[in-house]
């Protein structure tokens, strides 16, 4: 019993030994998930608007986002942004600046898709009473359709945030310094793998808690 409590002790002290390490790798984490997503939503919302359109144009271009952003692994996607698109046109753009494009356009992809179930979930009528009280197309799904329709997709866009945060793991592969990455530069030090990983696991697991308990208390106030 005494070794399994001195064991227990030695993790916690080596866990506060590399928490400041992995916690400029978790400033990076955040600052990725936050700002793909503001600009994701944005992505997500035009492509919603363009499938939706019935302009056929903007269907086929949706479409075809939507196909091979989800057809294509997330890793591939970052090695052709950071490698293969930069080295053919003869010009470099920073490892944090791909990540950004490459978690935009997947979570733009996935929220599209959310945002178009929402708005299709809303009865006809609303929009037709919206245009018969003489407002404009445009306004009425601003001001009518869209907060229905967000307060429904609220547990799906907290799920495709979640998922967002943690791809953003696999984006070390192209040297972007986030939590995982830290997490990588401590082991090739110490060679100290189950430790380390079972630290970063912990430090995940408190993150999707917390954004889930955010989440779920914005859907209460909407709903209230």
């Amino acid at each position: 019993m005494g070794e399994f409590f001195n064991a227990i002790l030695n993790f916690i002290n080596y866990a506060v030994s590399i928490a400041p390490r992995l916690f400029e790798g978790l400033k990076m984490t955040a600052s990725m998930t936050v700002c793909s997503l503001i600009l994701g939503i944005v992505v997500g919302l035009i492509s919603c608007f363009f499938s939706i359109s019935k302009v056929k144009i903007l269907n086929k271009l949706s479409g075809a986002y939507l196909s091979i952003i989800r057809g294509t692994p997330l890793m591939v996607q970052a090695m052709f942004i950071y490698f293969g698109i930069t080295g053919a046109l003869g010009f470099r753009i920073s490892s944090f600046s791909a990540s950004i494009i490459v978690l935009m356009l997947n979570a733009g992809a996935y929220l599209s898709e959310i945002f178009r179930s929402g708005i299709k979930a809303i009865n006809k009528g609303q929009m037709e009473a919206a245009r018969s009280l003489g407002l404009p197309h445009g306004v009425a799904m601003r001001k009518v359709i869209l907060p229905q329709a967000f307060r429904i997709v609220i547990p799906s866009v907290t799920n495709q945030f979640i998922i967002t945060l943690k791809d953003t793991s696999i984006l070390s592969v192209i040297g972007v310094a986030e939590l995982m990455r830290q997490s990588n530069q401590i082991v090739s030090g110490n060679f100290r793998g189950f430790e380390t990983y079972a630290v970063v696991a912990v430090w995940y697991y408190v993150l999707v808690v917390i954004l889930t308990k955010l989440f779920k208390l914005l859907e209460r106030r909407l709903a209230n």
